[in-house]
């Protein structure tokens, strides 16, 4: 599966953001789906990340350092990953990754991850 991120750019701190991740494919909904960051000097880490499966079975899961401001959702109809991002701090600046796991549960460990798209860049200014 190929993933294309968009949605990045400059933004005050406070403000929003809403990042998409469109899959290539027809098995999107077999694939746990992830957003991770990596600022500069720094290793990537996780964010957020939602599982394989129908609406249903949803269960979404977020770093300590954006729960209550990030939200992921996951389109299975439009191939599509979604992150939107509020109340954005000068700390929320890195780029931006999404990743897929095929049949998988939404792991916060980067090495699960089968497939990555190119980043797309996230500044907060203060």
């Amino acid at each position: 599966v190929q993933l294309q991120a968009s949605g990045g750019g400059l933004v005050q701190a406070g403000g929003s953001l809403r990042l998409s991740c469109a899959a290539s494919g027809r098995t999107f909904s077999r694939y746990a789906m992830g957003w991770f960051r990596q600022a500069p000097g720094k290793e990537r880490e996780f964010v957020a990340s939602i599982p394989q499966g129908g609406i249903s079975t949803y269960k979404t899961y977020y770093a300590d350092s954006v729960k209550g401001r990030f939200t992921i959702s996951k389109d299975n109809a439009k191939n599509t990953v979604y992150l939107q991002m509020n109340s954005l701090k000068p700390e929320d600046t890195a780029v931006y990754y999404c990743a897929a796991e095929l049949w998988g549960s939404g792991t916060v460990v980067v090495g699960q991850y089968d497939y990555w798209g190119q980043g797309t860049q996230v500044t907060v200014s203060s």
